[in-house]
């Protein structure tokens, strides 16, 4: 007689390695991604030429992200610009270099600190936000409804969220910038005993527009890898509420992990093109 099953077989981690076929899977959403993304800025370009661009949604998508990130990205850049300044300034500060704790804190601030936690903040509310929005119309049936129809969701619900994240993001970035700066200014005057003026002198004789112009950059383009990873895993969603958790789940890990990628593989090329500027 055979033995009988335990079941515990069931509940086995996977541990094998990446097959075939999940590499071509793989391969196949970073297609389809790509695709959904040229496909939504040739859609977009050519509505606003011919001046069919859908404004009040846009608007519409900017306020909600707004709403989801501003307060969570205050939140966020208090402590972040305090432990930056405190990290960064203890350090300064044992080199025998007090009157650079602003020019160090400030440029981390701005160079890395800031876009990074903006995608992050993108990430984890704009994205979830898209996938679950995008998900339940899709297990709703809303999706294919629209496509019998004659209308295009790509135009009609990938364009304007793909706008209004491009217009959020920079914002988004500027506010943790402005914030995370003030929060270590402060930690700077008060607790590490730096005269005020001597903050702000090193911070602006090492920080210039330039360093300004590379973060809305990223934040920019991370705003555009969130945004295009949460349309993408809501109108793929499957399954009926747990594809949509699943969705958001995707969107949210996928988002964060393209972020750490992309910021490392900028961060590289512009320093070969200013290596004063950002080494």
């Amino acid at each position: 007689m055979r033995p009988e099953s335990t079941g515990t077989s069931a509940h086995r981690v996977d541990r094998s390695p990446p097959t075939p076929g999940r590499i071509a899977t793989a391969v196949g959403t970073f297609g389809r991604a790509t695709r959904m993304g040229a496909s939504a800025i040739a859609i977009g370009s050519t509505d606003l030429v011919r001046g069919r661009f859908q404004w009040r949604e846009t608007l519409q998508q900017t306020w909600f992200l707004i709403s989801v990130t501003a307060i969570p990205g205050i939140l966020m850049a208090v402590p972040f610009g305090v432990i930056v300044s405190a990290q960064v300034g203890n350090l300064v500060h044992q080199l025998g270099a007090s009157s650079l704790i602003g020019a160090a804190g400030g440029m981390g601030v701005i160079k890395q600190g800031a876009p990074v936690a903006t995608g992050l903040l993108l990430a984890g509310a704009g994205a979830a936000a898209i996938a679950a929005d995008l998900g339940s119309r899709t297990i709703r049936e809303e999706v294919d409804a629209m496509r019998v129809m004659g209308v295009d969701p790509t135009q009609r619900l990938v364009v304007p969220r793909i706008a209004a994240m491009i217009v959020v993001a920079p914002l988004i970035n500027i506010l943790i910038i402005a914030i995370g700066v003030g929060a270590g200014y402060l930690v700077a005057v008060t607790a590490l005993g730096i005269t005020p003026g001597s903050y702000w002198m090193s911070f602006g004789a090492f920080t210039s527009g330039f360093d300004v112009w590379i973060s809305l950059l990223k934040s920019v383009i991370f705003g555009f890898l969130v945004v295009l990873i949460g349309c993408q895993r809501g109108l793929e969603a499957k399954g009926g509420p747990r594809g949509v958790a699943d969705g958001v789940n995707a969107a949210v890990v996928l988002s964060v992990v393209s972020i750490i990628v992309v910021n490392t593989g900028i961060t590289q090329i512009a320093t070969m093109f200013a290596p004063l500027r950002i080494g």
